[in-house]
Parts: structure tokens; C-alpha cells; sequence
């Protein structure tokens, strides 16, 4: 939902190629510096079933992040997700940002446009253009702190010209505290990742996610390494691990991709107008 949104409205059609013009600007240069060898040469694999939540790889700089325990207290993680949204939110003082690490991935699953941000200055320089282009408050947050990976998780409304925007968003974290894994959901029906009423922030249940699966999330710094033999591993036993590293390759380049290849109305569809 931080990607551009489609509208119903053939004026806003136009504004989707201006802010993609502008991204495109924005993010060319950015782009060299965060791309790396691909993993493999096919086109986006299809996902399967979520494979759970081990610690995989410990010990080593391939190192899945539920190998990782808190270094900081509750409250820091569920204020750096709030400052998080401050970026998206024009009420918001444009100071207030996260500590995001240099290689930080923002993941958004469907209807959303899955990698939408790969890289400090990929998130930096988005988040000024939406602002611009895109105006959006967030008046509405829980973010809480957790013992486990993500360290913090967020219930959110995005207020947008056309209405409400409801999000369930987590965030993972290395030891230093800097975020490296940001991760998305709308917050509707069937598109929801909680099965469970009785297990809204995911403790008990998977939910699928990607952060837990992605290696060297949990490693010290959570540095990633698209090639390394930990991410050449998991992609052949995870298609969905696959597809992230594939489209961390280049980034900006799959995303345009899923926007071109979306539905018109995926936006509405996502924050349910």
C-alpha cells in the first residue's frame, strides 16, 4: 500500500505515471548500489504454502531472524514502527524516521506489489514522493513490542481523499536495533494473514511470513546476501524466498513490473472501498 495506489478516477490514472516517472528518477541511481547477482534467471516463481518459523542457519551470517533475541526495550521497536509511519504521514514532521539499516526490504503482499522498497535511500526517497504525490495520514496506530521476531507489529488506518486504508504491518530488527524487514497486509478480510481471532499479533501462528524465512535477517547486522549459499538453499526449498531474492536482484525493476501488471483497482481492493 506504500506503492502507488490505482483509483477509480481517470484523473488519478494520469497522476500513477507522473509518480512513476518520479520514482523512476529518484531510484536510478539507488538502484546500482543495492542490486546483486540474481539467484536465478527465471521469472518470478509461483508462491506455496508458508514453511513456519525456525531458527535456520544459526550461528552464521545466513542466520534466520527468529534466531535473534530483543536488545532493546518493547516500547523502542513499537516507536520506531510509529516513526515508520510518520514518513508516510503528511502530519507528521518529516524528521521523524526510522533507524533503518542500509539494506532494509519493505515486502507488501497482495493485492499490494510485493518488494515496493529495497535499501535506506529506496525508502528515503519514496516516502518523499508520496508525501507529494500521494498525501496520506496515519491517525490511527497500535504498535506493540515483542519478545520474538518481528519485534514489532502494528494494527493501522491510513487516511486517504478517497477513505480509510486498514494495515496490519510488522517490523524485524538486528541487534543494533536498526529496522531490516518491513512486511505488509491489508487488514480486510481474506486478505488478512491472522487465521485466528484469538491470535491477532500472530504469536501463536506463523502467519506465513516472509521476514522469518529470509536468511541473514538474523544475523548481527542483518545484512543480506542474495547470493550466499544460506539464500541458494532456502530459495530451492521456499519459492516465495526465491522470489524475494530474485526480485532484491532489481528491484525497481520487478516493481514496475507488478505495478504495470496490476489490477486498476488493486488500491481499492486493498483498503476495501
Amino acid at each position: 500500500m506504500e506503492s502507488r495506489r490505482g483509483t477509480q478516477r481517470s484523473a488519478c490514472k494520469r497522476s500513477d505515471w507522473r509518480l512513476t516517472v518520479a520514482l523512476l528518477g529518484l531510484i536510478a541511481a539507488g538502484c546500482a548500489e543495492t542490486s546483486s547477482t540474481p539467484v536465478t534467471g527465471q521469472d518470478p516463481p509461483d508462491v506455496s504454502a508458508p514453511l513456519g518459523d525456525p531458527c535456520k542457519y544459526e550461528g552464521t551470517p545466513g542466520a534466520t531472524s527468529t534466531c535473534l533475541a530483543p536488545t532493546w526495550p518493547s516500547e523502542y521497536y513499537a516507536e520506531q514502527a510509529s516513526k515508520y509511519f510518520d514518513t508516510l504521514d503528511i502530519d507528521a514532521s518529516p524528521d521523524s524516521i526510522p533507524n533503518y539499516a542500509e539494506d532494509v526490504a519493505r515486502w507488501e503482499w497482495p493485492p499490494w506489489l510485493l518488494l515496493t522498497g529495497y535499501g535506506r535511500q529506496s525508502l528515503l526517497d519514496t516516502a518523499v514522493v508520496l508525501r507529494l504525490e500521494d498525501p496520506s495520514t496515519v491517525p490511527i496506530r497500535d504498535c506493540r513490542g515483542f519478545d520474538t521476531q518481528p519485534f514489532a507489529r502494528c494494527y493501522v488506518v491510513f487516511e486517504y481523499e478517497e477513505g480509510p486504508c486498514p494495515i496490519y504491518e510488522e517490523f524485524t530488527f538486528n541487534e543494533a536495533g536498526d529496522m531490516t524487514f518491513i512486511e505488509a497486509w491489508s487488514d480486510l478480510p481474506d486478505l488478512r494473514p491472522q487465521g485466528d481471532p484469538d491470535d491477532p499479533w500472530g504469536e501463536h501462528d506463523s502467519l506465513g511470513r516472509l521476514s522469518t524465512r529470509v536468511p541473514g535477517l538474523g544475523a548481527s547486522d542483518g545484512t543480506l546476501d542474495l547470493a550466499s549459499e544460506a539464500m541458494l538453499s532456502s530459495s530451492a526449498e521456499d519459492p516465495e524466498v526465491a522470489d524475494f531474492a530474485l526480485r532484491a536482484s532489481d528491484w525497481a525493476t520487478y516493481w514496475f513490473e507488478a505495478l504495470a501488471a496490476s489490477d486498476p483497482d488493486f488500491f481499492a481492493v486493498g483498503c476495501g472501498w
